[in-house]
């Protein structure tokens, strides 16, 4: 673990791959050191930002110990698909196995939302499970919101219409990101994720 100084008010802590990220973020957020305002997981990273001294915040982060993201307390969220993606059968024969059998493995998998980005309210969400789904060589010029889409070794839900080269398996009736809403984004960082048949 390394920790370097971001600005005048935050660190960046690096670490050695997304598994520890998981585990990090869970125990940081679960007991925060005195003056933390912000905690931001990324894939390798978590941005910690403060209003206090840099110094005892440094001292405080290396004495964090990351925990199972399996007994991390995320809150668990259900999201309805219907599996009619344009990309469910090439992902099933990527993956060698039939369309109901991909759908089986992606609504039993145990999703985490390890870190958000790319739009607002996108979730990368990653499981247990071995994935690794190329993206589509040429990228679609609009995806629907609410499309329910792999990629690499995550899974993820549009928020809204953009272009996007993940594969689609299908698409969801809820709204992932509404400004009206608090908070706006559905997926959070450390929470569970299970998706539903809803066919």
């Amino acid at each position: 673990m390394r920790i370097l100084p971001a600005g005048d008010h935050a660190v960046l802590v690096e670490l050695e791959d997304l598994e520890e990220v998981l585990g990090y973020y869970a125990a940081l957020s679960a007991s925060p050191p005195a003056g933390v305002v912000d905690i931001v997981p990324a894939a390798r990273t978590v941005l910690v930002t403060t209003d206090s001294d840099l110094d005892a915040l440094t001292r405080a982060l290396r004495a964090v110990q990351p925990v199972d993201r399996q007994q991390a307390g995320g809150e668990l969220v259900e999201i309805p698909v219907v599996y009619d993606g344009e990309d469910l059968s090439d992902v099933a024969e990527l993956l060698g196995c039939s369309v109901s059998e991909l759908i089986k493995r992606h609504t039993c998998e145990d999703w985490t939302v390890a870190f958000c980005g790319f739009a607002p309210g996108f979730g990368y969400l990653t499981g247990a499970g071995h994935w690794d789904i190329p993206r589509r060589k040429t990228p679609r010029t609009k995806v629907p919101a609410g499309a329910v889409a792999l990629a690499g070794e995550f899974s993820g839900i549009y928020p809204r219409e953009s272009p996007g080269g993940w594969q689609l398996l299908g698409h969801t009736p809820l709204q992932i990101f509404d400004q009206n809403r608090d908070p706006a984004a559905l997926l959070q960082p450390g929470r569970h994720v299970r998706f539903v048949s809803s066919q």
